[in-house]
C-alpha cells in the first residue's frame, strides 16, 4: 500500500473547527480521519483506473476565504436560477451557494409553514447536532469507509443541511444552485447532508457546476437519510470542470422511496460514487442517468443499489454517449443480500461512441445472495446507427444536426422519465450544449 503526506497538520484542523465553532465530536472525527486517510486504501470501481488522478489538491481555508463560511451574508457573482414550476401560489424555494459560502436561502411559505430547516453545514450542527450525531458519516456514507471517504471526513469545509420534518409535503420543488469557482485554489470539499422524516415528500432539484477549471480537486459528498415512508425525487444536473470525487449515497428506511433522475454533463475528469441502501422492507429506488464525455475527459460512473430489506425493489438505467478522444464507463451494480426475499433488480446499461477513438464500457454487474428474487440485466456499447443518418442526411439535414437527433432519440428513454418539466428543459439544453461543443472538438482534432 503506498501511504501518502496528509494535506494538512492537526494543529490548523483544530484552528480550523475552532474557528467554524465545530462540534466537539465532528471536529474530533476530522482528527481521526486526518490521521487515517493515508493509511486507508482507495476504492475499486470496475474497469475505472483513477488511482493517479490528483484527487487531493488544494488549500483548506485560503486566506482570502477563511472567515467567508461563517460571516458572508451575500455572494459575490451571481448565480443563474433554474427556473421551477410548482403550484401556482407557491413561490419558489432555492438554496444558492457559491464556492464556500454560507447559502442563500430562499424558502416557500408552503416549506416555511411545515418547519423545512435548510442551514450552512456548520451553523447546522449547532442548531441541529443531534441530526448529526444520527445520521452524518453513519449510515448512507460511513466516514472512514475507504481513502476518499476519510479524507473528505478531514477536510469538509463546507455544505448544507436540508432537514424535511416528518408529515412534511411539499408541491414545489425545492431548488439548490450550488456553484465552485474552481481556479480560487480552495479545495472543495462540500457535504449535503439531506434527512427526509417519516412520511415526508418533496422533490429536490440540484446544479452543481464549475464557471472556471483549475488546480483545485473537488470530494463531494451527499447523504441522504429517507426514514420510514419517506417519498424522495431527486433530479440534478452536473458540469463540473476540476478533477472531482462524486459520492451520492442514499439509506432507505421501510416503505420509502428514491426517485433519482441525473444529468452527467461534467467537463472535467470525474470518479462517482452512486449507491443507494434499500435497508427497509418495502422500500424502492429508481435510478436513472444520463452522461456524455467530450473532449478527452474520463467520467468513470459507478451506481450500486443494494437490496437489504424484504420486497425491495431497485432498477438502474444508464445511457451514456462519447465524443472525440473521451472514455466513458458505467458500472451497474445490483446486489440483493440473503434474506431478502421476494425483492426486484433490474438494470440497463448503454454507451453509444461517435468517435474511432473514443472508448466505452457498460458493465452490469448482479450479485444475488438469495433464491426468492427478480433479477435481469442488459448492456452494450455501440456506434451511431447508419440507417437512421443516412436517412435524416437525405431529408437535407447536416451531420451534426443529424447525428443530436440520433443521440436525443438514444437519450430520450432516460429524459421522458424526469418528473419535473423544468429540470427536463434544463437538462436537454445543457446536453445540445455539450454535443455541440464535443462536435466543435471533434472537427478541430480532424
Amino acid at each position: 500500500m503506498v501511504r501518502v503526506k496528509p494535506f494538512t497538520t492537526a494543529a490548523e484542523l483544530a484552528t480550523f473547527s475552532a474557528d467554524h465553532h465545530e462540534m466537539a465530536s465532528l471536529a474530533a472525527l476530522r482528527q481521526q480521519a486526518l490521521a487515517a486517510y493515508p493509511q486507508l486504501p482507495l476504492p475499486t470501481f470496475e474497469k475505472i483506473r483513477y488511482q493517479r488522478w490528483p484527487l487531493f489538491n488544494g488549500n483548506l481555508a485560503p486566506e482570502q476565504a477563511a472567515n467567508q463560511t461563517v460571516t458572508s451574508t451575500s455572494m459575490s457573482a451571481p448565480v443563474a436560477p433554474l427556473a421551477t414550476t410548482g403550484a401556482a401560489d407557491q413561490e419558489p424555494a432555492m438554496i444558492q451557494q457559491l464556492d464556500l459560502q454560507v447559502p442563500r436561502v430562499q424558502l416557500s411559505a408552503e416549506a416555511q409553514a411545515q418547519g423545512v430547516v435548510a442551514l450552512d453545514f456548520f451553523q447546522a450542527q449547532r442548531e441541529y447536532p443531534e441530526l448529526f450525531a444520527k445520521y452524518y458519516g453513519t449510515l448512507a456514507a460511513p466516514a472512514l469507509a475507504n481513502r476518499l471517504a476519510a479524507f473528505h471526513t478531514a477536510a469538509v469545509n463546507g455544505g448544507l443541511l436540508i432537514y424535511l420534518p416528518a408529515g412534511a409535503k411539499l408541491t414545489a420543488p425545492l431548488t439548490l444552485e450550488l456553484t465552485q469557482s474552481g481556479d480560487n485554489g480552495q479545495l472543495y470539499a462540500q457535504h449535503l447532508l439531506l434527512v427526509a422524516g417519516e412520511n415526508s415528500e418533496a422533490t429536490i432539484l440540484a446544479t452543481r457546476h464549475t464557471t472556471t477549471a483549475g488546480s483545485a480537486s473537488a470530494n463531494i459528498v451527499e447523504e441522504l437519510i429517507l426514514e420510514q415512508g419517506a417519498q424522495l425525487r431527486y433530479t440534478a444536473i452536473d458540469g463540473l470542470k476540476n478533477t472531482t470525487y462524486l459520492a451520492r449515497r442514499a439509506y432507505l428506511f421501510a416503505d420509502a422511496r428514491i426517485d433519482w433522475a441525473l444529468g452527467e454533463m461534467n467537463d472535467g475528469d470525474i470518479v462517482t460514487d452512486f449507491n443507494t441502501d434499500l435497508v427497509g422492507n418495502g422500500s424502492q429506488a429508481d435510478f436513472k442517468a444520463v452522461a456524455i464525455s467530450t473532449g478527452s475527459q474520463f467520467q468513470g460512473i459507478t451506481t450500486r443499489l443494494t437490496n437489504y430489506g424484504l420486497h425491495t425493489v431497485a432498477n438502474i438505467l444508464q445511457h451514456g454517449v462519447i465524443l472525440s478522444d473521451a472514455t466513458l464507463t458505467f458500472n451497474g451494480v445490483g446486489h440483493i443480500v440473503k434474506g431478502a426475499r421476494d425483492s426486484d433488480s433490474q438494470q440497463e446499461n448503454r454507451v453509444l461512441m461517435l468517435s474511432r477513438t473514443a472508448r466505452g464500457d457498460a458493465n452490469p454487474i448482479l450479485l444475488i445472495d438469495e433464491n426468492d428474487v427478480r433479477a435481469g440485466h442488459a448492456a452494450s456499447v455501440g456506434r451511431v446507427n447508419e440507417s437512421q443518418m443516412y436517412y435524416l442526411m437525405s431529408r437535407g439535414l447536416s451531420k451534426d444536426l443529424a447525428e443530436r437527433l440520433v443521440i436525443r432519440g438514444f437519450l430520450g428513454s432516460v429524459l421522458t422519465e424526469i418528473p419535473v418539466a423544468a429540470a427536463r428543459a434544463a437538462l436537454t439544453a445543457t446536453i445540445e450544449r455539450k454535443l455541440i461543443d464535443g462536435q466543435r472538438h471533434r472537427d478541430r482534432a480532424q
